[in-house]
Protein backbone atom coordinates (compact mmCIF):
# COMPACT_ATOMS: atom_id res chain seq x y z
CA UNK A 1 0.00 0.00 0.00
CA UNK A 2 1.04 3.68 -0.42
CA UNK A 3 1.39 5.35 3.14
CA UNK A 4 3.26 8.99 3.93
CA UNK A 5 5.89 8.68 6.29
CA UNK A 6 7.75 11.32 7.95
CA UNK A 7 11.83 10.79 7.42
CA UNK A 8 13.53 12.97 9.93
CA UNK A 9 11.52 15.54 12.11
CA UNK A 10 11.50 19.17 10.74
CA UNK A 11 10.04 20.62 7.23
CA UNK A 12 7.02 18.90 5.46
CA UNK A 13 9.69 17.86 2.71
CA UNK A 14 10.52 15.41 5.07
CA UNK A 15 6.90 13.53 4.53
CA UNK A 16 7.84 11.02 1.76
CA UNK A 17 5.77 8.80 -0.18
CA UNK A 18 6.64 4.61 -0.17
CA UNK A 19 5.19 1.56 -0.93
CA UNK A 20 4.55 -0.35 3.03
CA UNK A 21 2.62 -3.34 3.83
CA UNK A 22 -0.62 -3.44 5.12
CA UNK A 23 -0.88 -3.01 8.79
CA UNK A 24 -1.65 -6.67 10.32
CA UNK A 25 -4.98 -7.11 12.11
CA UNK A 26 -5.46 -7.40 15.74
CA UNK A 27 -8.35 -9.40 17.11
CA UNK A 28 -10.27 -5.97 17.91
CA UNK A 29 -8.96 -4.23 15.13
CA UNK A 30 -10.90 -3.42 11.92
CA UNK A 31 -9.20 -3.06 8.47
CA UNK A 32 -10.27 0.35 7.15
CA UNK A 33 -9.92 1.12 3.60
CA UNK A 34 -8.83 5.26 3.36
CA UNK A 35 -10.70 7.53 1.36
CA UNK A 36 -10.11 11.00 3.04
CA UNK A 37 -7.52 11.99 6.20
CA UNK A 38 -8.01 15.26 8.05
CA UNK A 39 -4.55 16.97 9.18
CA UNK A 40 -4.77 18.90 12.27
CA UNK A 41 -2.37 21.31 13.76
CA UNK A 42 -0.85 18.12 16.23
CA UNK A 43 0.56 16.53 12.96
CA UNK A 44 2.19 19.59 11.85
CA UNK A 45 3.73 19.66 15.61
CA UNK A 46 4.71 16.18 15.72
CA UNK A 47 6.37 16.03 11.87
CA UNK A 48 8.49 19.12 13.30
CA UNK A 49 9.47 16.89 16.86
CA UNK A 50 6.90 18.78 18.80
CA UNK A 51 3.69 17.20 20.11
CA UNK A 52 3.13 13.16 19.79
CA UNK A 53 7.08 13.19 17.75
CA UNK A 54 8.76 11.73 21.28
CA UNK A 55 6.50 9.07 22.16
CA UNK A 56 6.74 8.05 18.49
CA UNK A 57 9.87 8.31 17.08
CA UNK A 58 11.12 4.74 18.57
CA UNK A 59 7.80 3.24 15.92
CA UNK A 60 9.10 2.98 12.31
CA UNK A 61 8.23 3.25 9.71
CA UNK A 62 6.60 6.49 11.94
CA UNK A 63 3.15 7.38 9.66
CA UNK A 64 1.47 10.31 10.65
CA UNK A 65 -2.04 11.23 11.43
CA UNK A 66 -4.94 10.37 13.13
CA UNK A 67 -8.20 11.07 11.16
CA UNK A 68 -9.85 8.53 8.66
CA UNK A 69 -12.85 7.91 6.72
CA UNK A 70 -13.57 5.25 4.85
CA UNK A 71 -14.41 1.20 3.62
CA UNK A 72 -14.07 -1.53 5.94
CA UNK A 73 -12.16 -4.24 3.94
CA UNK A 74 -12.07 -6.87 6.82
CA UNK A 75 -12.28 -7.29 10.36
CA UNK A 76 -10.72 -9.19 13.66
CA UNK A 77 -11.75 -11.89 15.09
CA UNK A 78 -13.68 -10.75 17.90
CA UNK A 79 -14.70 -7.18 16.40
CA UNK A 80 -18.49 -7.40 16.77
CA UNK A 81 -19.88 -3.61 15.66
CA UNK A 82 -18.53 -3.93 12.18
CA UNK A 83 -18.57 -5.86 9.03
CA UNK A 84 -16.87 -5.99 6.06
CA UNK A 85 -18.47 -3.20 3.36
CA UNK A 86 -19.72 -0.71 6.04
CA UNK A 87 -18.29 3.00 5.51
CA UNK A 88 -16.58 3.99 8.87
CA UNK A 89 -14.77 7.19 10.48
CA UNK A 90 -13.49 8.64 13.72
CA UNK A 91 -9.78 9.11 15.19
CA UNK A 92 -8.03 6.02 15.70
CA UNK A 93 -5.43 5.57 18.14
CA UNK A 94 -4.50 8.64 19.39
CA UNK A 95 -2.94 9.75 21.69
CA UNK A 96 -0.93 6.66 19.89
CA UNK A 97 -0.03 5.92 16.65
CA UNK A 98 -2.95 6.62 14.25
CA UNK A 99 -0.78 5.89 10.93
CA UNK A 100 -3.51 7.89 9.31
CA UNK A 101 -1.53 8.39 6.17
CA UNK A 102 -1.90 5.72 4.26
CA UNK A 103 -4.25 3.93 1.98
CA UNK A 104 -4.77 0.92 4.83
CA UNK A 105 -5.35 1.88 8.58
CA UNK A 106 -5.85 -0.65 11.34
CA UNK A 107 -8.12 0.67 14.02
CA UNK A 108 -9.24 -0.10 17.13
CA UNK A 109 -13.19 -0.94 16.70
CA UNK A 110 -13.69 1.37 19.98
CA UNK A 111 -12.42 4.19 17.73
CA UNK A 112 -14.83 4.36 14.94
CA UNK A 113 -18.68 4.73 14.41
CA UNK A 114 -20.44 4.61 10.91
CA UNK A 115 -20.48 7.21 8.89
CA UNK A 116 -23.64 8.58 8.30
CA UNK A 117 -25.11 8.28 4.72
CA UNK A 118 -25.18 11.85 2.54
CA UNK A 119 -22.05 12.99 4.45
CA UNK A 120 -19.33 12.33 2.52
CA UNK A 121 -15.65 10.95 3.07
CA UNK A 122 -14.16 14.19 3.11
CA UNK A 123 -16.55 15.46 5.59
CA UNK A 124 -16.57 12.70 8.06
CA UNK A 125 -12.76 13.08 8.08
CA UNK A 126 -12.94 16.78 8.37
CA UNK A 127 -15.58 16.54 11.81
CA UNK A 128 -13.17 14.14 13.50
CA UNK A 129 -9.88 15.45 16.08
CA UNK A 130 -11.50 18.48 15.75
CA UNK A 131 -15.41 17.54 16.42
CA UNK A 132 -14.32 15.18 18.93
CA UNK A 133 -11.93 17.82 20.87
CA UNK A 134 -14.86 20.35 20.96
CA UNK A 135 -17.27 17.93 22.53
CA UNK A 136 -15.31 16.78 24.73
CA UNK A 137 -14.10 19.81 26.69
CA UNK A 138 -17.66 21.23 26.05
CA UNK A 139 -19.63 17.75 27.38
CA UNK A 140 -17.12 16.02 29.38
CA UNK A 141 -14.20 18.49 30.89
CA UNK A 142 -16.40 21.39 30.88
CA UNK A 143 -19.77 19.99 31.84
CA UNK A 144 -21.11 23.28 30.54
CA UNK A 145 -25.17 23.99 31.62
CA UNK A 146 -27.56 26.22 30.58
CA UNK A 147 -27.27 30.17 30.21
CA UNK A 148 -23.46 30.15 30.82
CA UNK A 149 -21.46 32.23 28.50
CA UNK A 150 -18.48 30.39 26.73
CA UNK A 151 -15.80 32.23 25.36
CA UNK A 152 -14.02 30.04 22.83
CA UNK A 153 -10.63 31.49 20.74
CA UNK A 154 -9.62 31.22 17.49
CA UNK A 155 -13.31 30.20 17.24
CA UNK A 156 -12.84 29.81 13.27
CA UNK A 157 -10.18 27.10 12.98
CA UNK A 158 -10.94 23.18 12.80
CA UNK A 159 -12.13 23.31 16.98
CA UNK A 160 -13.44 26.38 17.24
CA UNK A 161 -15.89 26.14 14.39
CA UNK A 162 -17.08 22.75 15.82
CA UNK A 163 -17.39 23.98 19.62
CA UNK A 164 -19.35 27.27 18.46
CA UNK A 165 -21.57 25.24 16.95
CA UNK A 166 -21.85 22.79 20.00
CA UNK A 167 -22.13 25.05 22.17
CA UNK A 168 -24.96 26.83 20.25
CA UNK A 169 -26.95 23.59 20.23
CA UNK A 170 -26.41 23.05 23.97
CA UNK A 171 -28.20 26.93 24.57
CA UNK A 172 -24.73 28.60 25.68
CA UNK A 173 -24.67 32.22 24.62
CA UNK A 174 -21.08 32.11 22.47
CA UNK A 175 -18.22 34.91 22.16
CA UNK A 176 -15.95 33.42 19.50
CA UNK A 177 -12.19 35.44 19.20
CA UNK A 178 -10.77 35.67 15.45
CA UNK A 179 -9.77 38.15 12.74
CA UNK A 180 -11.81 40.72 10.97
CA UNK A 181 -12.54 39.01 8.53
CA UNK A 182 -13.81 36.06 10.03
CA UNK A 183 -16.33 38.12 11.65
CA UNK A 184 -19.66 37.09 9.14
CA UNK A 185 -18.28 33.85 9.39
CA UNK A 186 -18.81 33.23 13.25
CA UNK A 187 -22.07 34.76 12.72
CA UNK A 188 -22.66 32.17 9.86
CA UNK A 189 -21.80 29.28 12.39
CA UNK A 190 -24.24 30.63 15.42
CA UNK A 191 -21.38 33.31 17.50
CA UNK A 192 -23.64 35.64 19.17
CA UNK A 193 -20.51 37.87 19.66
CA UNK A 194 -17.18 38.19 17.25
CA UNK A 195 -14.04 39.93 19.16
CA UNK A 196 -11.20 41.04 17.00
CA UNK A 197 -8.14 40.02 18.67
CA UNK A 198 -5.85 42.07 16.24
CA UNK A 199 -7.38 45.27 16.98
CA UNK A 200 -9.48 44.80 20.36
CA UNK A 201 -8.39 43.85 23.74
CA UNK A 202 -9.90 40.50 25.06
CA UNK A 203 -10.18 40.89 28.57
CA UNK A 204 -11.54 44.60 28.70
CA UNK A 205 -14.39 42.95 26.33
CA UNK A 206 -15.23 39.62 27.15
CA UNK A 207 -16.18 39.47 30.81
CA UNK A 208 -18.27 37.17 33.38
CA UNK A 209 -17.23 34.17 31.09
CA UNK A 210 -18.26 30.90 32.80
CA UNK A 211 -16.15 28.81 30.13
CA UNK A 212 -13.16 29.72 27.85
CA UNK A 213 -11.77 26.91 25.31
CA UNK A 214 -8.03 27.37 24.74
CA UNK A 215 -6.32 26.18 21.00
CA UNK A 216 -3.69 28.82 21.62
CA UNK A 217 -1.97 28.59 24.50
CA UNK A 218 0.75 31.57 25.41
CA UNK A 219 -0.53 34.81 26.43
CA UNK A 220 -3.81 33.90 25.00
CA UNK A 221 -4.30 31.73 28.07
CA UNK A 222 -2.68 34.39 30.87
CA UNK A 223 -4.97 36.98 29.30
CA UNK A 224 -7.94 34.47 29.28
CA UNK A 225 -7.89 34.38 32.99
CA UNK A 226 -9.30 38.33 33.35
CA UNK A 227 -12.36 37.22 31.19
CA UNK A 228 -13.34 34.85 33.83
CA UNK A 229 -16.10 34.84 36.99
CA UNK A 230 -15.39 33.46 39.92
CA UNK A 231 -15.86 29.52 40.09
CA UNK A 232 -15.33 29.74 35.87
CA UNK A 233 -13.15 27.06 33.64
CA UNK A 234 -10.52 27.82 31.78
CA UNK A 235 -9.67 24.52 29.22
CA UNK A 236 -6.55 24.58 27.01
CA UNK A 237 -6.41 21.96 24.56
CA UNK A 238 -2.53 23.29 23.88
CA UNK A 239 -0.98 22.60 26.98
CA UNK A 240 -1.64 26.34 27.69
CA UNK A 241 -1.94 25.78 31.45
CA UNK A 242 1.73 26.26 33.19
CA UNK A 243 2.57 27.31 36.61
CA UNK A 244 2.00 31.31 36.10
CA UNK A 245 -1.38 30.69 35.11
CA UNK A 246 -2.57 28.04 37.30
CA UNK A 247 -0.96 30.46 40.17
CA UNK A 248 -3.45 33.64 38.79
CA UNK A 249 -6.44 31.00 38.19
CA UNK A 250 -5.57 30.28 41.92
CA UNK A 251 -6.25 33.56 43.05
CA UNK A 252 -9.03 34.07 41.61
CA UNK A 253 -11.56 31.23 42.32
CA UNK A 254 -10.68 29.74 38.78
CA UNK A 255 -10.36 26.06 37.08
CA UNK A 256 -7.86 26.44 35.14
CA UNK A 257 -6.79 22.62 33.36
CA UNK A 258 -4.88 21.31 30.09
CA UNK A 259 -7.12 18.65 28.07
CA UNK A 260 -6.25 15.94 25.91
CA UNK A 261 -8.31 14.60 23.78
CA UNK A 262 -8.97 11.10 23.46
CA UNK A 263 -10.24 8.10 21.01
CA UNK A 264 -14.03 7.29 21.35
CA UNK A 265 -16.42 5.94 19.21
CA UNK A 266 -18.79 6.41 21.52
CA UNK A 267 -18.67 10.42 21.00
CA UNK A 268 -17.83 9.71 17.55
CA UNK A 269 -21.47 7.95 17.20
CA UNK A 270 -23.00 11.10 19.44
CA UNK A 271 -20.92 13.24 16.37
CA UNK A 272 -22.17 11.16 13.64
CA UNK A 273 -25.88 12.11 15.27
CA UNK A 274 -24.98 15.35 14.60
CA UNK A 275 -23.72 15.09 11.19
CA UNK A 276 -26.54 13.10 10.19
CA UNK A 277 -28.85 15.73 11.38
CA UNK A 278 -27.06 18.55 10.15
CA UNK A 279 -26.99 20.08 13.61
CA UNK A 280 -23.19 21.24 12.64
CA UNK A 281 -21.47 21.68 9.42
CA UNK A 282 -17.60 21.00 9.09
CA UNK A 283 -16.54 23.78 6.86
CA UNK A 284 -13.53 22.39 4.48
CA UNK A 285 -11.59 25.43 3.25
CA UNK A 286 -8.79 23.08 1.29
CA UNK A 287 -8.74 19.86 -0.34
CA UNK A 288 -5.44 18.31 -1.70
CA UNK A 289 -4.13 14.89 -3.63
CA UNK A 290 -2.74 12.43 -0.96
CA UNK A 291 0.59 12.94 -3.06
CA UNK A 292 0.48 16.61 -2.47
CA UNK A 293 0.43 16.33 1.69
CA UNK A 294 3.10 18.45 1.98
CA UNK A 295 1.04 21.41 0.56
CA UNK A 296 -1.18 20.55 3.30
CA UNK A 297 1.02 20.76 5.86
CA UNK A 298 1.74 23.93 4.72
CA UNK A 299 -1.56 25.42 4.81
CA UNK A 300 -2.03 24.38 8.22
CA UNK A 301 1.13 26.51 9.45
CA UNK A 302 0.15 29.13 7.78
CA UNK A 303 -2.32 29.51 11.34
CA UNK A 304 -5.17 31.16 9.41
CA UNK A 305 -6.89 28.26 8.20
CA UNK A 306 -11.03 29.03 8.45
CA UNK A 307 -12.25 25.07 9.21
CA UNK A 308 -10.69 22.06 8.23
CA UNK A 309 -7.70 20.91 5.27
CA UNK A 310 -8.60 17.47 4.23
CA UNK A 311 -6.39 14.82 1.78
CA UNK A 312 -8.00 12.50 -0.54
CA UNK A 313 -7.03 9.36 -0.34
Amino acid sequence: MKAIVLKEPGGSENLALENLKKPDLKENEILVRVHAISINPVDVKTRNGGAMYHQLKSEQPLVLGWDISGEVEAIGSKVKKFKKGQLVFGMTNFPGHGKAYAEYVAAPEEHLTLKPEGITHTQAAATSLAALTAWQVLYHEAQVTTKQNILIHAAAGGVGHFAVQMAKLMGRTVSGTASYKNATFLKEIGADRHIDYTKEQIEDIATDIDVILDPIGGDTTLKSIECLRPGGKLISIVGGVKEEVMAKAKDKNIQASNYLVKSSGNDMKKIAELLDSRAIKPIISHVFSFTDIASAHQQIETGKTRGKVVVVV
